[in-house]
Order: C-alpha cells, then structure tokens, then sequence
C-alpha cells in the first residue's frame, strides 16, 4: 500500500534538522562505546534517528520526506558525527544513497518510500558482479564489499554490468535490490569506524526489474530516470553530491576532537614542564588554534563545494567542468585539514589519548577510516583539478 503523499509539504529548516542531531549527541555518546564493541549501531539509536527524521534528508517530499540540500546534509553529518562516528558515517551513507534511489523511475520510488517512507537505503558502487539479461530485467550474482549500514538498510543499491541477450556487456549500472534477496557476510573487522557494520552483500541469481537499474554513465551526465521534485536536490551533480555526501562526518570528527582537547585543557597539566594547565601554554595555545583554524578551512571548503551544487541545482543549471573539479579538489582538501588537525591534538593531548576508555582515540581511528573512502581520495582530487586548471586532456575518472 502506498503512503504517497500529493499535497505541498513543509520540510523543517536546516537548523531545525542540525538542532535534532545535536540534541541527539549525548544518547550518541553514551552508546558510542556500545555501537563500536558489537561493530553496528544499535537499534536504540537507529530508533532515535528515524524519530528526528534524520534519515529522510534526501528522500522526496511525496512520501513524506525533506527533500533538503547539500548543506543541510553536510550539516546534519557533522552533528551526528560529533556525537559518534560510526553513526555519523551511517546517516551520510543512508542519505547519500535515499538521494540515489530517488533518481531511479518513479516506479522503483513507489516499491522503496511509497511501500515505507522510512525507508534505508545503503549501497556500493563497485560493479563486482555479474548479470545475465532475462524478460523484462536481469539476474545478477555477485559479493559487493564494503556496505555500510547493512545492518539496518531496507534496500540496497548495487554496482553491476549491464550486459544484453547475447551476453555481452553494454553498460555499467546501479541496481535497486532489497535487503531481503541479499545474503550478508560478516566481514567488518577494522580499527575505524567500527560500528559502521559495512559488510559484505551476496546475490545469487537475484532477479532486478527494469525499473530498478539506472546507468552510471548517463548519471554522470545528468540523465537519470526521475522526474525532479519540488525542490533542485534532484537536479544536484551526480559524481559532486557522491563525493561530498560523505565529507561532512570528516567535520565532525574534528570538532568532536577539539571540543574534548580544549575541555581537558583547563584541568590537565603539560608533563614535565612548569605549566599547572595546558591552557597556560603558549605552545599549546598555537597548536589548538592551528587546529581549529584547520577545522575552519576544512568546513569552509565544503560549504563553498555544497554552495556550488546547491545553487546550480536550485537555478536547473549544469556545473562546468572546472567547478566539478574543484569540488572535487574542496573535498579532498577538507579530509587533508581535519585528518592534519586531529593529528595536532593528539600531541597537545598527550600519551593519554590512546587509552582504550579515551573518546579521542575512537575519533581519531574513525577519522583515519572515513579519510581514506576512495569517493574523495586526496591526492585524486588535486590531480583531476589540477589537470582541468592546466588544460590537460587526459581524465584519470569519470567522477568528476
């Protein structure tokens, strides 16, 4: 049955959504140690989450959601990854991957948020699978690593070859799957964002209709299957939003790093020196504000990044080449200062921020984790922006 709904919609504002997260960090805080040891996030948050409607960021505000931007997803991240990171990085993915689904015909949107407007969709782009064209569809097998947010997705979006009848490959596509047609294997055993519970997918032989694939290559060129809503979300650059969709924990962390190193500040002293506190020191003093001013930029970054999507979005414009690079290049750059200024707090901060009961040590390992998502790999970044800024030819990726 569906629960479609066809009147205007009033969705809450941006800093309605971001005050939902930040009221939300002590209950993160309190089970963060929780969601890490049993490596997913707990049902009592999840349950948390649904409530304050922080998973329908980029859901279609006919089945009920809010149909935001790219600022407002960004800066309801951060709050939530302030809080934890693991559950952060779940609330980017989810509604990075709501966004998607919602690009799909709108009859693959009625069998996701029409069936439960509070549907969860998570997903992975890599096409390690392979499929066989049938009536009115394709069967696909395949393993997909690494899906976060499996514990807790209602469907799953999966990167496969589009092949035709006579088996040969034509394309590269996403498909739609539910969670209920997929085995999951429990493979998640790292040192960072470890209650992201990002394990592996199995399809065996899973039948995907028409309506529930969408090529990657026309994504990128902005022909997807959907009609837009109300709203530019959906008009937004597909490689641009997938990249900085999931920087906005990144902000979090470092906040989260900051807000505990300056706090403890006032109490705990520098070792072997005269200072009775850290916060009497000069050098320490240079060093928290170095960080902050890194924390600074990296938020700086992303807004300029979320601002250029938004705003071409919202006018039904195209982003030129040079403006997806540099988007590119923010986001990259954003990961580069936050990952830089966590590393300084650790040495204003000292030895004992490695203790297991220490939060900062968590932050810093999520951190290190999310700063490696190959979406927004750096060192790429540069490259794709500094090939465009030079005028050289030769792309190193389509996800620009």
């Amino acid at each position: 049955m569906t629960t479609t709904h066809t009147g205007p919609l009033l969705s809450p504002t941006r800093d309605e959504l971001v005050a939902r997260a930040v009221a939300l960090q002590p209950l993160l805080r309190e089970h963060a140690a929780t969601i890490e040891a049993e490596r997913r996030v707990t049902d009592e948050v999840i349950d948390a989450l649904t409530e304050a409607g922080l998973f329908k960021l980029t859901v279609p505000r006919r089945f009920g959601g809010y149909e935001t931007d790219v600022r407002t997803l960004i800066d309801v991240t951060a709050a939530t990854a302030e809080g934890d990171g693991s559950t952060g990085w779940v609330v980017a993915v989810v509604n990075t991957c709501n966004w998607l689904a919602s690009l799909l015909p709108e009859q693959a949107q009625e069998d996701v948020f029409g069936a439960d407007p509070d549907a969860r969709v998570t997903g992975v782009f890599s096409p390690t699978s392979t499929s066989r064209k049938v009536e009115g569809g394709w069967r696909v097998s395949g393993r997909w690593y690494y899906n976060s947010g499996s514990s807790h997705s209602s469907w799953s979006l999966l990167g496969m070859p589009l092949t035709d009848e006579s088996g040969e490959v034509t394309d590269q596509a996403m498909a739609l799957v539910p969670r209920t047609d997929l085995e999951v294997e429990d493979t998640w055993f790292v040192s960072g964002l470890q209650g992201t519970a990002s394990n592996c997918l199995i399809a065996e032989d899973v039948f995907v209709p028409e309506h529930r694939v969408m090529s990657v290559p026309n994504a990128i060129e902005g022909d997807v299957p959907a009609d837009h809503g109300p709203t530019g979300l959906y008009r937004s650059p597909f490689s641009p939003l997938l990249v900085v969709g999931l920087a906005g924990a990144q902000l979090g962390f470092g906040r989260a790093a900051l807000k505990f190193v300056v706090e403890k500040a006032a109490t705990k002293p520098v070792p072997y020196t005269y200072y009775e506190t850290q916060a009497e020191s000069v050098g320490v003093q240079l060093q928290v504000a170095e960080a902050a001013m890194k924390i600074d930029t990296a938020h700086l970054h992303l807004h300029r990044a979320a601002a250029d999507i938004d705003t071409a979005a919202e006018r039904g414009e195209s982003l030129d080449l040079l403006t997806r690079a540099r988007v590119r290049a923010d986001t990259g750059h954003a990961i580069s200062n936050v990952l830089s200024a966590i590393d300084t707090l650790l040495h204003v901060h000292g030895g004992g921020s490695f203790a297991s009961v220490n939060p900062l040590q968590r932050i810093w390992r999520d951190a290190s984790a999310a700063g490696r998502h190959a979406s927004a790999t750096p060192v790429v970044g540069a490259e794709v922006y500094g090939k465009v800024l030079l005028g050289v030819p030769e792309g190193i990726t389509p996800f620009v």
